[in-house]
């Protein structure tokens, strides 16, 4: 071998030994990053929007559902030494402060959120540091207007109505111990009838001939009355935005209603999950899902309305979603103190 093929080789070793070294001292931040979006079992957004943030910013997002909202954050404050992931979405008023509590989040609230969406921010202590609203949904009785109709009897408005002898055996709701509109709904009638007259409400629900379901998929598409179910009871817990769901293509009429003196109003959030290795990342994910992006697709997907003031709803929703004025609301700590005692207390009531 000749001496100048030596040099040849001996020189190419060290120009790959130099890239080599180079490689390594490259910043991490070159790497693609992935973050792991933790969400509710509900979660749904158009195919594509995720992808929207990737081509914006170069992270993948990838998309880990970790059952209902009360099981999302059991599963947060399980796993807070090994994080199930960078952020999370779904956590909702009524379990805020057991997150905020159980130290699952970092300290990070979008500076993108407006004075405009003061009534969604939660209390500091309550999540309020941590929080950042994505969309709020009012959960409410919903009605049948066609079974009413051809009943001849007339709509029940509020909550006391529910309890009268004329709407016996009419009326489904979810178990609130399984569900998070079931749990929204005993909260209602706790924010109505107080400490001491929510249980007697109850007793009175259930001599009435309540059913109640563990799911609200087995309430709305099973025992309900409305065109999109095949039960025979009107009277349904859902939210104020499933009515525009039930008009028909082109309709012009909605089928069904909420029954707006019946609501609690419930909030859902996104949060950086502490310990994520992707801080700076992940609060521009929980940007982008406080984003107009998110936010205009998220009625048709989640049927809930968004929080951002600058999103546009689809046409449908302007017409027949509808919300509630005053609806009822509980201090979150105060949920969060007597959560547990409270489904107990439920429970002994309704399922005897």
């Amino acid at each position: 071998m000749h001496h100048s093929t030596h040099r040849v080789l001996a020189s190419a070793a060290a120009l790959a030994a130099s890239i080599l070294v180079l490689v390594g001292c490259a910043p991490a931040s070159n790497a693609p990053v992935t973050l792991t979006l933790v969400t509710h079992d509900s979660f749904a957004l158009s195919e594509g929007t995720l992808d929207q943030f990737t081509q914006a910013t170069g992270i993948r997002v990838q998309v880990q559902a970790a059952g209902d909202a009360g099981e999302l954050v059991n599963k947060l404050v399980l796993t807070k030494d090994s994080p199930l992931g960078d952020v999370v979405y779904g956590i909702d008023n009524t379990f805020a402060s057991r997150a905020a509590s159980g130290g699952v989040l970092e300290p990070y609230v979008s500076a993108d959120v407006t004075d405009a969406e003061g009534q969604y921010l939660l209390p500091a202590g309550s999540g309020g540091e941590y929080l950042t609203p994505i969309d709020s949904g009012d959960v409410c009785v919903n009605v049948d207007h066609e079974w009413f109709a051809q009943a001849g009897i007339p709509e029940p408005k509020t909550l006391n109505d529910l309890i009268d002898p004329t709407y016996q055996g009419l009326l489904v709701v979810e178990a609130a111990n399984s569900s998070s509109p079931g749990l929204a709904f005993l909260l209602a009638t706790i924010a109505a009838y107080g400490d001491t007259g929510w249980q007697g409400y109850w007793a009175s629900l259930v001599a009435n001939g309540v059913k109640i379901d563990a799911s609200w998929s087995d309430a709305y598409e099973v025992d309900f009355s409305g065109p999109s179910s095949s039960g025979d009871r009107p009277l349904v817990v859902s939210y104020a935005s499933s009515p525009p769901f039930e008009v028909p293509e082109g309709g012009t009429v909605a089928p069904t209603g909420a029954l707006l003196d019946t609501c609690f109003r419930q909030t859902e959030y996104a949060g950086v999950i502490a310990g994520t290795a992707h801080p700076v990342e992940a609060k521009e994910l929980v940007d982008f899902l406080h984003s107009t992006t998110v936010q205009n697709d998220i009625p048709d997907n989640m049927y809930v309305f968004p929080v951002n003031p600058d999103a546009v709803l689809p046409e449908a929703w302007a017409k027949f979603a509808e919300r509630a004025t005053n609806p009822y609301n509980l201090d979150p700590a105060r949920i969060d103190a007597n959560r547990e005692k409270w489904i107990a207390e439920w429970a002994a009531i309704a399922t005897p």
